[in-house]
């Protein structure tokens, strides 16, 4: 299945991930016990940041495809609630300003 990402995190996070491989190769000759330490938890979190980015977008994908269904299958309803939620959002902001 194809991935969308969201382009205002994925660079950071991206950004992120690269700065850790790049700690992660400096230190690679580097046989201190603390820091062999260090790099082993550092690449569990990548791991697990990755693994958790994922399941992150397959629920968002999930979710998407369930709120298509109920607007393809509600279409009139679902324009009845677009409608009431675009007008209460602006009166609301038309009372703030």
């Amino acid at each position: 299945m194809k991935r969308h990402t969201n382009a205002s995190h994925t660079p950071d996070l991206e950004s992120l991930a690269e700065d850790a491989k790049t700690l992660l190769a400096a230190t690679a000759d580097v046989a201190e016990e603390k820091v062999i330490e260090a790099r082993e938890r550092l690449a569990a979190a990548l791991d697990q940041g990755k693994a958790t980015w994922v399941r992150v977008q397959d629920r968002a994908i999930e979710r998407v495809k369930a709120t298509d269904h109920s607007i393809r299958t509600h279409p009139y309803q679902a324009i009845g609630i677009a409608l009431g939620a675009g007008a209460l959002l602006g009166v609301i902001l038309s009372r703030r300003g």
